[in-house]
């Protein structure tokens, strides 16, 4: 008991010592812990999630982007009408990884599609997934693949499907949004609760498509080979790159624009009562009624993005308005379509996507990542629904008053 007595003077002196110097070099310190020296110049935190304010002379555009397409030799003839209704020749960057050499017989690769390569062969690695495909490992390894070629310039690695369509100008805004000098992992997980439960709600979701910035590119790179192995079991690519990042400590950042479409049936409710984010993906179109009624899946999407090249930011976004003295609401998803209530409806309710659809693996009512209403059967109670039509530019000419 004697001693206890200069214990706590010890204590109290170390109390006070550290609250007054904070920054001591008596402080633990733990190699690779504090942070991620991707080069000599730069240190990269892990937790440096935060949205900046980009000076214009520095912010990113689509040649900044590196686009890593998985696809397959004997599909694409079939997918490449969905790379070819976004991507533009000349302008945005990236590659179609196959794993066989095209059988294109006397025809040319197709300008109008991204170029492809071979990915490398993967059968050294392992794949213990009962229910899945060894394609897993080959398309987790094309962010790999992408970055192993140096090309110049590159801020951005964005992954995605053969089917998968990106709006290219919407995504460049998003990634405006974070430091591309940091570590950054941006996508969006599924809408069906089943698919999120069996394989990931912490991941970026493939087919939606992710964004994973350099640095953090450098790193699972270096990492990537051994983190397949690992985590040989899991089902997807993307759930292979999901562990990696989990490894290195960095997060998905959910942007509500990327769209899986892990729904089966029309996607309508869904996509008229869009979230206040940029339209940034569309994913499993072929297994959805198309967008527009009377048209095939890869003319509806055409004439969707008709609208969305006039004024990109506003694809799909969702405004409403009243008519009191008919007791009218409106909602307008623009670019898309307007619906009609011949009465009041609530604004909260009109933000709640009508339920069109069906979960993606039971084909359930339920449940799903967000909230839905019934559509209701008697036609006094459904919206009159109207379809855009087209867009086009007006260039009006200013009269001065005579």
């Amino acid at each position: 008991m004697k001693g206890f007595p200069v214990i706590c003077i010890l204590a109290i002196f170390s109390f006070c010592y550290f609250s007054l110097f904070p920054g001591s070099k008596w402080r633990f310190y733990c190699p690779g812990c504090d942070q991620r020296i991707i080069t000599p110049q730069t240190i990269i935190h892990p937790s440096h999630h935060r949205l900046i304010n980009i000076p214009r002379e520095d912010k990113t555009n689509i040649s900044h982007i590196l686009f890593g397409i998985g696809g397959t030799a004997s599909m694409w003839k079939r997918r490449r009408h969905y790379c070819e209704l976004w991507w533009k020749p000349n302008v945005t960057r990236g590659f179609v990884w196959l794993d066989n050499e095209p059988a294109l017989g006397d025809e040319p690769w197709p300008q109008t599609s991204p170029p492809y390569k071979v990915s490398a062969d993967t059968t050294r690695f392992k794949y213990t997934s009962w229910y899945g495909s060894r394609s897993a490992v080959r398309i987790a390894r094309i962010v790999k693949e992408n970055f192993q070629l140096g090309l110049d310039n590159v801020r951005w690695f964005v992954m995605g499907d053969d089917d998968t369509v990106f709006f290219t100008e919407n995504l460049v805004n998003v990634l405006n949004k974070y430091d591309y000098k940091q570590m950054h992992y941006i996508g969006g997980i599924s809408e069906s609760v089943e698919q999120d439960v069996e394989h990931s709600y912490t991941m970026g979701y493939g087919g939606a498509g992710f964004a994973i910035s350099y640095p953090l590119a450098a790193e699972l790179v270096r990492i990537l080979d051994g983190c397949i192995d690992r985590y040989a079991e899991l089902y997807g690519s993307d759930q292979k790159i999901g562990g990696c990042m989990s490894e290195i400590g960095v997060p998905i950042t959910k942007e509500l624009g990327f769209h899986q479409l892990d729904i089966r049936g029309s996607p309508y409710g869904l996509l008229s009562a869009h979230p206040l984010a940029p339209l940034v993906s569309l994913h499993h179109l072929d297994y959805l009624q198309p967008l527009f009624p009377g048209m095939d899946r890869v003319a509806s999407i055409r004439k969707l993005m008709n609208a969305y090249k006039y004024d990109s930011g506003r694809a799909l976004q969702q405004s409403f308005c009243y008519d009191l003295t008919r007791n009218w609401s409106v909602s307008v998803s623009w670019g898309y379509t307007v619906q009609l209530y011949p009465f009041l409806v609530r604004a909260k309710d009109l933000n709640t996507p009508l339920q069109t659809f069906l979960t993606w693996r039971t084909w359930s009512q339920e449940p799903f990542t967000f909230n839905t209403r019934v559509l209701r059967m008697e036609p006094c109670e459904r919206p009159v629904i109207f379809y855009f039509d087209g867009a086009q530019e007006l260039r009006l000419t200013l009269v001065p008053n005579l």
